[in-house]
């Protein structure tokens, strides 16, 4: 597994500080540490991997059907899409995590397992769980493709906390405005843990015909239906919702404990990247890992017909 060019301790540092949410070093460095060092792991957030090496590892592993190794379940539901449309080798990517600007109103993420239902301290003070992953992988997500030449950037709304989804300077408005001008705008996430969660899959945006980043994403991570719970928000204003994992099990243990947590953010960060990269055609073109999907036109139908300035009103119901 390459080794990621910032330390690992480094990265996460830097992924508070842009985003906002430490005003000392010192401050941010607490956000690493354990609920209670002196509890087995098991006891606190579930199994975490035997060892860095086991974990790293175990992302080289062919996994079963409909499982990874390391992110779990993909979605149960099914793809009724495929993506067909070429694009850009040059497309523009934004990458946002995702309830950035939603904290501490409805619709700001999962606790995940460990805070949620083994009682540990949340990753840091004030934001959900899967934000704080979600910033981390995304910061990462975009070092590593510009690394390998890709035009990708991260933004950070300007606020933790703003009601309305249509202002300006939102993930919502800055999504849609950069998929209104050819780019790809991608939110990362991670699913709720237990049975209100998913699993892995992208859900897809609706604003034009899928395309051969749509496809790789969902070849990689699975996917969601076009029209998934009535099409949420973001996908409405052309933003594509990549959900990680359920935040649980393995997932979380692996993010949370120092021994494992650096494999476990390059190795998401590098599947997300592959997968944008064969999007792109810079590597191998992706094929349909659903059958029936090949005989799909690839064309938006009326269940994704949705406009790109739909209301932000009901943003607890439609926020991801």
């Amino acid at each position: 597994m390459p080794v990621p060019s910032l330390p690992v301790k480094r990265l996460l540092l830097n992924a508070l500080l842009l985003g906002g949410l430490a005003t000392s070093p010192a401050k941010a460095q607490m956000a690493f540490g354990q609920a209670d060092p002196g509890q087995p792991a098991s006891r606190r957030w579930g199994t975490p991997a035997a060892s860095a090496d086991a974990d790293a590892g175990a992302t080289t592993v062919a996994p079963l059907s409909g499982f990874d190794p390391l992110t779990g379940p993909r979605s149960r539901l099914q793809r009724d899409w495929v993506g067909l449309n070429r694009v850009s080798t040059a497309t523009p990517i934004l990458v946002m995590a995702g309830h950035a600007d939603s904290q501490n109103i409805g619709g700001s993420g999962t606790a995940g397992e460990a805070v949620g239902r083994f009682g540990a301290a949340p990753m840091y003070p004030g934001i959900s769980d899967e934000l704080y992953w979600s910033m981390v992988v995304a910061i990462q997500v975009v070092s590593l493709g510009q690394q390998r030449g890709l035009d990708i950037r991260y933004y950070r709304p300007p606020f933790r906390t703003i009601v309305d989804g249509n202002e300006a300077g939102t993930n919502w408005s800055v999504g849609h405005d950069h998929a209104a001008r050819g780019g790809y705008a991608l939110e990362i996430h991670f699913d709720a843990y237990g049975p209100d969660g998913v699993g892995s899959g992208l859900i897809p945006p609706v604003h034009r015909p899928f395309t051969s980043i749509d496809e790789s994403l969902a070849q990689e991570f699975g996917g969601y239906p076009m029209a998934f719970r009535d099409v949420l928000g973001g996908p409405k204003r052309g933003i594509g919702l990549l959900e990680i994992g359920k935040l649980e099990g393995r997932l979380e243990a692996s993010l949370r404990d120092p021994r494992s947590r650096a494999q476990a953010v390059q190795a998401i960060a590098e599947r997300i990247v592959r997968a944008l990269e064969l999007g792109l055609g810079r590597q191998n073109s992706p094929t349909s890992s659903n059958p029936a999907a090949e005989n799909l036109s690839g064309n938006r139908t009326s269940a994704n017909r949705s406009g790109s300035n739909g209301s932000g009103a009901n943003r607890t119901a439609l926020w991801r």
